[in-house]
């Protein structure tokens, strides 16, 4: 079976790695699945690629100021570059002849590039399913109802889509009644719960011996995901050290993000210098493990980055992105009030504040969260995956295809 992934990916890491932990799981539990992952990431050659899955690389868009899009490379304006990208989508879905096509988050893609694409699908390879991935919170309702409305993404998924995938839970955000979906559209909805990412290495010695961390040493890890608009929570970290008390015995692992501009890089890798017990990084593509080895962390709202911390039910504190959208604010706020993790608005985030609520949380014994999470979102998305192959085998009078490990999954009804 063939599966083509499409991921825009014009900011951050978010899609690309929610993507990619996606696929890895579908090619251990679908037989003879093939996968063409089609995206624009910068840093998609950065991460380890699972076995059955081949890509191809989009030239790169970017978000501009005020949320514009731009090219980030090319010598080229973004209409040319959305044409260019545009063909090349189609070209390899026209190729390529995938069973099913999964698009992540923008129905129509980034600046409508898969419309031509869709219209190719639903003319010339009628068979082929369609999947919508949305993850649990988009932005404030009154944007996304409008944008949605602009745009005609409601009539595309009338008229493409099988099947929408929310990596969510309703009990955080009610995407289907928030965004005020049709019942046509809300028949094909179907909430997944949030992602549970595992570490590459269950062996936390390996990683605290990696770091020098000393029986004595708590370890706090800060990330801020791609890093592009990460430098002021950095930045006020490093000025936080300053105020730490001296009875405390800490070590400090800061990740910067491979989209951090280099100047700014620069000046956080100097002003590190000041602290021996801080470590610098630019990237890891196994960012799981070192969250596992951490005592605590401290990051924005990006959703992996927040799965990963519910995944290793590590104490958080969170300061979430505000523009130019608020789906982390939304994020931090509901999962707040829910006893997951402490928030602090970005604009009250002070080197005082910071030191103060991470302490408090060190001294944390333990969350206690008033909601158990639903964190099967993997293998639900297999499941309905799976079932849309079985149907398409089915129509072509040709035997289901039933997961490796789990044949009786197609039997659940969620």
């Amino acid at each position: 079976m063939r599966l083509l992934v499409y991921s825009h990916d014009a900011y951050g890491l978010g899609n690309i790695r929610r993507m990619l932990a996606i696929c890895e799981h579908l090619l251990g539990e679908i037989e003879d699945l093939s996968i063409l992952l089609v995206s624009g990431s910068p840093m998609l050659q950065g991460f380890r690629l699972p076995k059955g899955l081949d890509y191809i690389k989009l030239p790169c868009l970017n978000r501009g100021e005020a949320g514009k899009v731009v090219v980030k490379y090319l010598d080229t304006d973004v209409t040319e570059t959305v044409k260019l990208r545009s063909d090349l989508i189609l070209s390899a879905i026209a190729n390529y002849k995938p069973d099913l096509v999964m698009v992540d988050k923008k129905p129509y893609g980034l600046q409508d590039e898969l419309k031509a694409s869709l219209n190719y699908i639903k003319h010339n390879l009628p068979q082929t399913k369609l999947v919508l991935l949305l993850r649990d919170i988009l932005d404030t309702p009154q944007k996304t109802i409008m944008e949605w409305q602009d745009r005609h993404y409601y009539e595309a998924i009338e008229k493409f889509y099988d099947l929408l995938l929310i990596v969510g839970m309703p009990e955080v955000f009610d995407f289907c009644k928030k965004y005020h979906f049709s019942p046509n559209i809300a028949q094909k909805i179907h909430y997944c719960g949030y992602i549970r990412r595992q570490p590459r290495t269950n062996n936390i010695n390996e990683i605290h011996q990696e770091l020098k961390l000393s029986p004595e040493e708590k370890l706090v890890l800060i990330t801020p995901g791609g890093g592009q608009d990460g430098y002021h929570l950095l930045n006020t970290y490093l000025d936080a050290l300053a105020l730490l008390p001296q009875e405390h015995e800490l070590k400090s692992l800061v990740l910067c993000g491979p989209e951090m501009s280099t100047p700014r890089k620069q000046a956080l890798f100097q002003k590190a210098e000041k602290y021996p017990q801080v470590q610098m990084k630019e990237f890891t593509d196994d960012l799981m493990s070192y969250i596992v080895a951490s005592d605590t962390i401290i990051s924005m709202a990006g959703y992996n980055t927040v799965c990963e911390i519910l995944s290793a039910a590590k104490p958080a504190l969170i300061v979430p992105r505000v523009q130019p959208s608020q789906e982390q604010l939304l994020r931090a706020a509901r999962m707040n009030r829910l006893g997951l993790f402490q928030v602090i608005h970005p604009h009250n985030l002070t080197p005082e504040l910071l030191m103060d609520s991470l302490l408090n949380l060190l001294s944390t014994d333990e969350l206690a969260p008033s909601i158990q999470l639903d964190m099967n979102a993997l293998p639900r998305i297999s499941h309905y995956i799976n079932r849309l192959f079985s149907i398409k085998e089915s129509e072509s009078k040709v035997s289901y295809i039933y997961p490796k490990n789990s044949p009786k999954l197609l039997l659940a009804s969620q």
